[in-house]
């Protein structure tokens, strides 16, 4: 055999050799997460559909819909082509960014209904809020890898990252957001959660928050309709035309839905347009009112999966990082559903939160999307493509 066929041969086993890699690497590909997340889109899209068929005929927000989610699978496929690994080497780099992003909205944002919350980008608008969720998590994350404590946190070791929390919450307070300042600050807490933490600490920590919330209350750190909010939810008909009026509406659409649901676009309340917000915060009363009780255990069902399978990516993981990343994005995914649900059914105060994959929203999208892409990445451990 001569040189050239020799080094053929080589060329051939070489071939062989990786595309029996990248086949070998495909079968042990993690899809569960991005196979639900599909699903809820699907569900999420056709019941945006229904919320606007009446108002919007001529918008057609669910086609602006599926651009941003198509803008979200491109970002799927270049965070599962780089390692998890890199986002900790960018993570204060990251949060920055993203905090002056946050700024920047105070400044020259867009208006509406009342809130400065987005900033224009060629023909969109991105919302740096939903996107300081992740950017947090990164954050903290990080911050928590690479810290050495013995003997568990105490209340001096936790006054950096709790500042690294206050600062964006504050910013977003003063759009103002209070629903994704809560969800940032849960968010924290949840993570805190799986620390070590000394018990004198909490103890600490309890105080302060009952200290806080007495002083948020009554130093007019929410504004008057906010505060009207939670005396709403306590009581709706305290003002039913006002304040009151988004609850009492959400809670006849639910229940109207009874065991089967009015049924597709027969929904008399959202169709009716008597159901304010209804392909945003109120999107769960549309889908409520018209698949009824086995519509929603279905859907619930399905984020309960998504959520287990979220969580089996943080208890696999095998390095720090990871595994606060992982839990990190679940809590972000947790409270969104536990919010929005919550308050639509009246069980909560209206905060004005989105559910995840099925209220209309791009930058809420793109960030659950990337939320989903970072766990399938963590999951398989790898670069693929």
């Amino acid at each position: 055999m001569n040189h050239s066929s020799i080094e053929s041969q080589i060329s051939n086993d070489y071939t062989t050799a990786r595309t029996g890699d990248y086949e070998e690497d495909l079968k042990k590909f993690n899809w569960s997460l991005l196979i639900i997340e599909v699903i809820l889109f699907g569900i999420g899209i056709w019941n945006l559909i229904s919320a606007t068929g009446v108002q919007d005929k001529s918008l057609g927000l669910y086609k602006s819909q599926a651009v941003w989610f198509g803008v979200g699978m491109v970002l799927t496929a270049i965070v599962l082509a780089l390692h998890y690994s890199l986002f900790s080497r960018l993570a204060y780099f990251i949060y920055f960014a993203n905090l002056i992003l946050l700024g920047a909205v105070l400044v020259v944002g867009k208006s509406s209904l009342g809130a400065k919350r987005w900033i224009g980008v060629g023909g969109f608008r991105i919302q740096p809020s939903e996107f300081m969720k992740l950017s947090m998590v990164i954050c903290l994350a990080k911050y928590f890898e690479s810290d050495q404590t013995v003997g568990g946190y105490g209340f001096k070791d936790l006054l950096l990252p709790a500042l690294l929390v206050a600062l964006p919450c504050g910013l977003i307070m003063l759009q103002p957001d209070l629903g994704t300042a809560l969800i940032i600050l849960l968010t924290f807490v949840t993570m805190m959660l799986f620390m070590k933490i000394q018990p004198i600490t909490l103890v600490a920590i309890a105080v302060t928050s009952v200290i806080a919330l007495g002083a948020v209350w009554n130093f007019d750190v929410l504004k008057p309709y906010q505060k009207q909010r939670i005396v709403s939810f306590i009581d709706p008909t305290s003002d039913p035309k006002g304040s009151g009026y988004n609850s009492i509406q959400s809670k006849i659409a639910v229940g109207s839905g009874q065991l089967l649901g009015k049924g597709y676009q027969k929904g008399t309340q959202s169709q009716g347009n008597f159901l304010p917000e209804h392909h945003t915060d109120f999107i769960f009363s549309v889908f409520s009112e018209e698949h009824g009780f086995v519509g929603c255990t279905i859907l619930i069902t399905l984020y309960l999966i998504f959520m287990m399978n979220g969580l089996s990516v943080a208890y696999q993981s095998h390095d720090k990082f990871g595994i606060l990343l992982a839990l990190g994005i679940m809590a972000i995914f947790f409270w969104h559903i536990f919010f929005n649900m919550g308050m639509v059914m009246g069980m909560l105060p209206i905060v004005g939160v989105p559910l995840p994959f099925l209220s209309y929203g791009g930058s809420s999208l793109v960030t659950s999307i990337l939320g989903v892409a970072i766990l399938t990445n963590i999951s398989n451990k790898k670069f693929m493509f």
